[in-house]
C-alpha cells in the first residue's frame, strides 16, 4: 500500500468487474493475503493521531484539569489514580456516541465524510431501530423524531457532565495507597437514566456507546463510589470499588476468550494480520496454508488464535483476578498490554483502536501501577479482600448475564453484550440487489453509497470501476470467515442472476443506512430491510439478503448455524442451517460449489431462483 494511494490492484478494475462473482472473490481474497483492505497509509496516520491524540492525550488532559492528583506533565500520576479509569471510560463513551471512536473512517465504510453517528442521530427523519418496538410502549416505529434528537442531546450532555465535574478526594484509604479521587457519584445518574431510555428508542445508539462495558463502570461508580465517599466509609469500601473495576475488565476479557472457542476464530486471525500495515508479507503468508492456492488458516494461525488469543484472554485474566502477588500481577498486566497492542497494530475492520488502548492502559493502572508508583498492589486489591462477599453475587450476575444468555440464545442478544466482539461467530448478512436498486438507496435521508463516496474522496479520488472494486473487498473479507462461505452458498443456491447483481457486505450497508455498525448483524436484519422497503417500495426479487445468526454455544461442534433468506418486498422466504465444519473446510470462493444447506422452513409457494408472490413470513 502507498502513503496517499492504494497499492496497485491485482488486475485492472474493468477486467475484474467482467468476471463472475465467484472469480472476483477469489481474486480479492487471495490479494488480501498480503494487501488487506489496501487502505493508503495516510489514513492509518489519521487513525493513529485520533487514537493517541484525541482519545489518550485529550482524555488525560481533561482528567488533569478536573482532578488534583493527576497531572498531565507527570506521567507517574497517570498510573496510580483510579479516577483515570472513570474519566477515560466516560471520554471514550462520549467519543463512541459522537462517532469518533470505533466505526470511524474507511475501515468501517465511512469514506466521505468519515463520521457517521452524530450526523444521523441529530437529524429527524433518519432510520431508527427500536429493539422492542412492538412490546415497549412509546418506542414503536422506525423514524427518528424531534424527541429522539432531544434525547440524544441529553445523552451527550450526560456524558459531558461527569467529564467536566471536579473529582472528590476519597477520605479513607488502605495503608500504602496514595491520595485518591473519584468522580462524584451523582454525576453518573444522568447517563444511567438517559442511555437506557435512548436504547429503548434506538438500540443503535445504545450499542454504539459500548454500553455493555462502560455503563457497569458508571453504575458501580455511582453505587460503590457513593459508599467509598460517604462520611461513614472505611478503607475497605474503596478497596471494594477497585476490585469491582477489576472484575469488570476481567469479565470482558474472559467472555471474549470463551467466545473464541470453536471453529470460527481461527478464520479471523489470518485476514486480521493481513490488514496490518506494518507486518512483513512473509509473516502474513505464514498464516495461510499455501497462498494463493490454499488460503485456509495454517498451523501458525491456529497457534495465534487459540494460544496467543483464546488462552491468553481466559487464563491471564483469571490469574489477575485471583492473584495476591504484585510481581504476578505486573507480568499479567504487561501481557495484556502486549495483547492489546498487537490487536491495535492490525487495524481490524470496525477499528476498535481506542477500546484497545483503554483496556491495555487500564490493565497497567489496576495491576501494574505499583511498579510505577503507589498503585493498587495485588496483596490489598484482590477479590479475596472484598469485604462484602455476598455482594459479589449480584456483581457477577449483572456482568455475566449478557455473555451467558448471548451464547445460549444469540438471537436475543447483540454480539456486543455477549462479549463476542472479534470471535468470528457473528450474525452477518450479504445483500444482493438488481442493477439500479443500490442507487435508489441514495433517496433516503443522509444516505450515500460507498461507491459514490469513494468517487469524491479529496486527494485520492477513485474512478467508478476502482470504487466498485474497492467496495467488493468487503465481500472478500467476509468470505474469508466461516459464515461468509455459508452466506455466499445461500445466495448461489437462490439467485441464478447473482453475477449481474450488486452484491454488498451487510455491515457496509448498515453504516450508510443508520450511521453505525460494529459487526452486529442484528442491526441489518429483516427489520432494517423492512424499513428500507417501507421507504422505497421495491419489487419482489429486487433486494435479496442472505442472513445468518451467530452459532449458539460454538464449542459444541455438532450445533448447526441458522440462516434465513429475506426478500425486501416479501419478508423471510426461507430458513435453514449449515454445518460450520463444512464451511471452514472450503476455500473462500467455494470452488467446489455451495456448502450443504438444510432447509427447515419455506414460505408457501416459494421456489429457489424464482420470484415469490405469496407466503410472507412476518418480520420480527
Amino acid at each position: 500500500m502507498g502513503f496517499l494511494k492504494p497499492a496497485p490492484e491485482p488486475m485492472p478494475p474493468a477486467e475484474f468487474l467482467a468476471l463472475p462473482l465467484q472469480e472476483r472473490i477469489r481474486v480479492l481474497s487471495t490479494n488480501w493475503v498480503t494487501e488487506g483492505f489496501n487502505t493508503p497509509r495516510m489514513l492509518h496516520v489519521v487513525y493513529i493521531l485520533k487514537m493517541l491524540g484525541l482519545y489518550f492525550a485529550v482524555g488525560l488532559a481533561i482528567t488533569s484539569w478536573t482532578t488534583d492528583y493527576v497531572h498531565f506533565t507527570d506521567p507517574g500520576t497517570w498510573f496510580d489514580n483510579v479516577v483515570v479509569y472513570q474519566k477515560l471510560a466516560v471520554w471514550l463513551m462520549l467519543l463512541e456516541v459522537i462517532g469518533l471512536g470505533g466505526a470511524f473512517g474507511p475501515l468501517c465504510g465511512h469514506f466521505v465524510p468519515m463520521l457517521g453517528n452524530i450526523r444521523y442521530w441529530l437529524r429527524p427523519g433518519t432510520i431508527r431501530m427500536a429493539p422492542w418496538g412492538r412490546r415497549v410502549p412509546l418506542t414503536g416505529g422506525d423514524e427518528r423524531t424531534v424527541a429522539d434528537v432531544v434525547l440524544y442531546v441529553a445523552v451527550l450532555a450526560s456524558l459531558v457532565y461527569p467529564l467536566a465535574v471536579h473529582a472528590e478526594a476519597v477520605p479513607f484509604l488502605p495503608t500504602g495507597t496514595g491520595p485518591q479521587e473519584l468522580v462524584p457519584p451523582l454525576a453518573f445518574l444522568p447517563i444511567l437514566v438517559t442511555m437506557p431510555l435512548m436504547g429503548l428508542r434506538d438500540k443503535v445508539v445504545f450499542l454504539a456507546a459500548r454500553s455493555e462495558q462502560y455503563l457497569p463502570i458508571m453504575l458501580f461508580s455511582a453505587t460503590l463510589g457513593a459508599i467509598a465517599l460517604s462520611d461513614s466509609a472505611t478503607s475497605a469500601d474503596f478497596v471494594n470499588l477497585v476490585i469491582a473495576f477489576k472484575i469488570i475488565i476481567c469479565v470482558v476479557w474472559i467472555g471474549a476468550g470463551v467466545s473464541k472457542l470453536g471453529e470460527h476464530f481461527i478464520n479471523v486471525v489470518p485476514p486480521m494480520v493481513s490488514n496490518s500495515p506494518g507486518q512483513l508479507n512473509v509473516v502474513k503468508r505464514l498464516h495461510y496454508r499455501r497462498a494463493p492456492e490454499d488460503i485456509r488458516p495454517s498451523r501458525l494461525a491456529w497457534f495465534m488464535a487459540h494460544v496467543g488469543g483464546t488462552t491468553v484472554e481466559i487464563l491471564i485474566p483469571i490469574v489477575l483476578l485471583l492473584t495476591t502477588n504484585d510481581t504476578v500481577a505486573l507480568l499479567g498486566a504487561a501481557a495484556m498490554l502486549v495483547f492489546h497492542i498487537f490487536i491495535t497494530s492490525t487495524f481490524p475492520l470496525a477499528v476498535p483502536l481506542e477500546w484497545n488502548v483503554y483496556f491495555g492502559y487500564i490493565a497497567i493502572v489496576l495491576w501494574g501501577g505499583t511498579a510505577l508508583g503507589a498503585g493498587f498492589d495485588a496483596s490489598t486489591y484482590n477479590i479475596w479482600e472484598f469485604s462484602e462477599p455476598l455482594l459479589l453475587i449480584p456483581v457477577f450476575a449483572l456482568l455475566l448475564f449478557g455473555p451467558v444468555l448471548g451464547n445460549l440464545r444469540p438471537d436475543l442478544v447483540s454480539f456486543l453484550p455477549s462479549m463476542r466482539q472479534y470471535a468470528g461467530n457473528w450474525a452477518s448478512a450479504v445483500w444482493a440487489m438488481r442493477p439500479g436498486v443500490e442507487q435508489r438507496l441514495n433517496e433516503l435521508l443522509l444516505v450515500e453509497t460507498q461507491n459514490d463516496q469513494l468517487q469524491r474522496m479529496p486527494g485520492m479520488t477513485y474512478t467508478a470501476d476502482e470504487a466498485e472494486m474497492t467496495v467488493q473487498k468487503a465481500l472478500a473479507w467476509r468470505s474469508m470467515h466461516s459464515q461468509g462461505r455459508g452466506l455466499f452458498s445461500v445466495l448461489r443456491e437462490h439467485l441464478d442472476d447473482l453475477d449481474t447483481r450488486d452484491v454488498r457486505e451487510g455491515e457496509f450497508m448498515c453504516n450508510i443506512l443508520v450511521g453505525w455498525n460494529f459487526g452486529d448483524g442484528h442491526l441489518h436484519d429483516e427489520r432494517l430491510i423492512a424499513a428500507v422497503q417501507k421507504r422505497l417500495g421495491l419489487e419482489p426479487g429486487d433486494l435479496v439478503v442472505a442472513y445468518c445468526e451467530s452459532q449458539a454455544t460454538p464449542w459444541r461442534r455438532s450445533r448447526p448455524q441458522e440462516y434465513r433468506v429475506i426478500d425486501a418486498a416479501l419478508g423471510i422466504v426461507e430458513r435453514g442451517t449449515w454445518d460450520v465444519r463444512d464451511c471452514v473446510k472450503e476455500q473462500p470462493w467455494l470452488p467446489d460449489g455451495p456448502v450443504p444447506l438444510a432447509v427447515t422452513w419455506t414460505a408457501s409457494g416459494y421456489g429457489r431462483q424464482a420470484t415469490l408472490t405469496t407466503g410472507k413470513d412476518p418480520v420480527g
